[in-house]
Formats: C-alpha cells, structure tokens, sequence
C-alpha cells in the first residue's frame, strides 16, 4: 500500500494545484492558518477542496456525547474535504490545523470539475484516490469499533509500516519514519497520550518495537 497522498507514484499536490495551470494561476493564492484554527466546521457549505502545502489538518466529528472523533490527521501533500467533488453541499465533519505554519491550497469544486471533464486520466486518478481514502477510513472506523486498545495500535503500526515504512538493510527491521506525534497517534486510535506511552514501552518490552520521536521500529524477529 502506497502513502495516502501518493497513488500510481503521482503527487496529489503536483496534479491538483491551480499553479500548476497556467489558467487558475493568476487567480489563486495560499490560505494560512495557525494552530487550532479551523479550516472549516460542520453544516459549512462543501464547495472547495483543500490540499496542504505545509504543516497538519486535523479531520474529525463530535459525537452524541460530545467527544471528539479523530477520522484523520493529515499532512503535506494530501487531499481533504474530498466530498464536495462528489456532490456533498455541507460539511459533515470539521477540518482544524494543528501546526503554527499550515498553509493550505484551496481548489473550487466547479474548477475541479472542469478539469476532470476535460481530462478522463486525471478524473480517473481522483476517483481512485478518492476510493482508497474511504477504504482506509472504513478500516479505521473497524479498528476503534472492534478492536481491543493494544491491538488497534499494533494494526495501526502495521498501517504506518505501509505507508511510510522501509526495510532496513542491516538489520532486516521495518523501519518508519512518520509525520505523526505520540499526541496524533492516541488520537487516531481513539485512546490518551499516556495510556498510548504505556503500551508503546510494553511493546518495547516484549522486543515487538523501537522507537524514539523520530522512528519506530518494528524489529525483525517479530515483523
């Protein structure tokens, strides 16, 4: 499985950008936000699509109880508020910045349209993006439904490995270096920050994984 924003090894950000065309160049400009602002919130009107030159957007919903439901934390280069192309006119989820640098591409839904009717690769490149972040989310969705605490940060290593992890070649270990803080990670797996730091040192003890702030280790002899 290839990283989030990447599929048949094109950049999202390099295909959907408007400076990438000299037609929607004049006319558009970088939005920046800080962090805690948001980008949107609930029951706005869809009529964009963001993509995220710097920084991190987080992507979620607040519950009957009113808990905070992470669906996503997303990084450079990736797509968000990617319902609007497919026809949804308002917002069911909240989209917040949770860097002091995030700068954000903001693409008008009727731009999109324009250029996936005049080119049936790229339309058919955003659709298939499209699906693959539903199937992701849907996992996720499974994952904190279903899943014990421990084992869903175990499959949520997994998930990482695919996405941003490589083989090392001297040890054989998974090795991923990942956009994420330990405050992300408990987020998107629906748990604290210190319950996620104990079964983090717990899968350290039991010689699964390794890890400091800018890696983790799935070490060989468990992989």
């Amino acid at each position: 499985m290839q990283s989030l924003w990447f599929f048949d090894d094109v950049n999202l950000f390099k295909v959907l950008c408007p400076h990438k065309f000299k037609t929607y160049k004049k006319d558009h400009e970088f939005d920046a936000y800080k962090k805690k602002d948001y980008i949107y919130f609930v029951e706005d009107s869809a009529n964009k699509i963001y993509l995220i030159e710097k920084g991190k957007v987080k992507i979620g919903y607040y519950n009957e109880n009113g808990d905070e439901i992470v669906k996503a934390i997303l990084s450079k280069g990736e797509l968000f508020g990617e319902k609007a192309i497919l026809g949804d006119n308002v917002r069911d989820e909240f989209a917040q910045s949770i860097d002091n640098a995030t700068s954000i591409c903001p693409i008008g839904v009727t731009m999109v349209h324009e250029l996936m009717r005049d080119n049936q690769n790229f339309s058919f490149k955003v659709y298939k993006f499209i699906g693959f972040k539903f199937k992701k989310l849907e996992r996720r969705l499974q994952l904190l439904l279903f899943k014990d605490t421990k084992t869903r940060l175990v499959e949520f290593l997994d998930e990482l490995c695919s996405d941003f992890g490589y083989d090392c070649p001297e040890t054989g270990d998974h090795v991923i270096k990942h956009p994420y803080t330990q405050k992300d990670i408990a987020s998107l797996i629906g748990t604290s920050r210190p319950t996620l730091n104990i079964l983090l040192n717990e899968l350290k003890d039991e010689n699964y994984i390794n890890f400091n702030r800018k890696e983790i280790r799935i070490l060989k002899q468990s992989a």
